[in-house]
């Protein structure tokens, strides 16, 4: 005789609201990003998320190649798809700012566990001006 099957339960619910980092973090989801890691390639993508080591999640994404070794293939360059971007490896995020034509951009600070990111305030392209947050994995739900 078989036995019913178990419910299983739902997560517990956070208990106390997310940090400013986290919603910060949560805003990017399903934004276009820009991602530079340190071989000079450029990743492409939508951003999906994150992990408590704030490897990168991208999916739908293109790789490009720059510098002198990106040849031929690395201005027009190739569909990967999902990639996971170690957070190691990460020089550069960008995005767009919606609705703007300015730029978001991060940095990779001395801090090995961090990243930063700006959010300009200004209506014309610009790369890093505005206010930063530090964004670290113990932030991270």
């Amino acid at each position: 005789m078989s036995s019913p099957p178990i419910a299983t339960a739902m997560p517990p619910t956070r208990s106390t609201p997310p940090t400013e980092n986290v919603e910060r973090l949560q805003a990017l989801l399903r934004k276009t990003l820009r991602v530079s890691v340190t071989d000079g390639r450029v990743f492409l993508g939508t951003f999906a998320g994150t992990d408590k080591q704030l490897n990168i999640l991208l999916i739908n994404t293109d790789e490009y190649r720059l510098g002198p070794d990106a040849g031929s293939d690395g201005l027009d360059g190739r569909y990967v798809g999902q990639v996971m971007i170690p957070w190691r490896l990460v020089v550069r995020v960008e995005t767009n700012a919606e609705g703007e034509h300015t730029r978001s951009s991060s940095y990779r600070d001395s801090d090995e566990d961090s990243i930063q990111i700006g959010f300009p305030t200004e209506q014309h392209a610009c790369w890093g001006s505005g206010r930063i947050i530090h964004l670290h994995p113990e932030d991270l739900p």
